[in-house]
């Protein structure tokens, strides 16, 4: 098929050129035979700590040309472009090399980018093997402990909510995602507690107890480093409330139903609540907290 030499100039400037067996010339007229595959979606960069390693970016098949961009300019891809190259970071001392990173899936939260699937290839220089490297990518998180006294008896507040991945119904810390790439913990922290539980917290009440550990960790923990990027910021609120609070709010029904959260409160005692669950964020929490009353760094409780 004859095409316009412009507009195949134009072409050319936008996409990779096609294999050069489908490139022909006839009686003087530039022609074109169109390839059924789509020329596939690449970006290079460069780090800073590393001008002389180029790192290919390469959309996987079925990645649109939205999708790609969208994931090499989302604040979850330059985090974790980041940390590759903080001081413990996997490029920190040299020996490993990031060379293509291939990007695999994107799920859009509105205008944002909520969780973002992609394969690393980093080398490891003196073997020249290849080390572990996908990635599902969702960034920072925050959740919160609350912990109510009445009547000589202090009660944790749970959400309990069908997880799908997991494939059960489970209780766990009110918990979320930020929002947006101001990180503000604390912030989010207060806000995820009035949406899941319905009550209002203030900022000045909030204990990090992550902030508790040592500061090479980021005071964040890692849920499943193995496969994911999250970290998570744990807070503590104390309150205390008569029991008639606590009544109303067992099974209570919360959440922003309009985004699918059918969310129902529950109150367990604090004593019981590190077998109560088996989800991560109630463990750690219990286990920071623990160790922060017995070195005495848990500011004192206000009437």
């Amino acid at each position: 098929m004859a095409t316009n030499v412009g507009a195949v100039c134009g072409a050319l400037k936008r996409f990779s050129r096609p294999h050069a067996s489908n490139w022909v010339w006839k009686k003087k007229v530039f022609c074109c035979k169109m390839s059924t595959e789509s020329p596939s979606l690449t970006h290079t960069i460069t780090l800073p700590n590393k001008p002389n390693e180029p790192v290919h970016i390469v959309a996987a098949p079925g990645v649109s040309h939205s999708d790609f961009w969208n994931a090499v300019e989302s604040s979850l891809f330059k985090q974790w472009l980041h940390n590759l190259q903080t001081e413990n970071g996997i490029l920190a001392d040299g020996t490993m090399s990031l060379r293509q990173v291939l990007v695999q899936g994107v799920d859009m939260f509105g205008k944002r980018i909520g969780f973002l699937k992609f394969k690393a290839d980093i080398f490891d220089k003196e073997t020249g093997k290849k080390i572990p490297g996908i990635v599902f990518a969702r960034g920072p998180a925050v959740a919160v402990l609350i912990l109510l006294e009445s009547e000589s008896e202090t009660y944790a507040v749970l959400t309990e909510q069908a997880r799908v991945p997991l494939g059960r119904i489970i209780l766990e810390l009110p918990a979320g995602m930020l929002d947006d790439n101001k990180g503000d913990f604390v912030g989010t922290a207060v806000r995820e507690v009035e949406e899941e539980i319905g009550i209002k917290l203030n900022v000045e009440d909030m204990v990090d107890l992550t902030a508790f550990l040592d500061s090479t960790t980021g005071c964040r923990f890692f849920p499943s480093g193995g496969g994911c990027d999250e970290e998570i910021s744990i807070f503590l609120y104390r309150g205390r409330v008569d029991k008639e609070i606590i009544t109303q709010l067992q099974g209570k029904e919360t959440g922003l139903r309009e985004h699918g959260e059918l969310i129902k409160v529950r109150v367990v005692p604090y004593k019981n609540l590190w077998h109560t669950t088996a989800d991560c964020k109630v463990l750690v929490a219990v286990a920071l907290l623990e160790m922060a009353m017995k070195d005495g760094l848990l500011p004192t409780l206000s009437t």
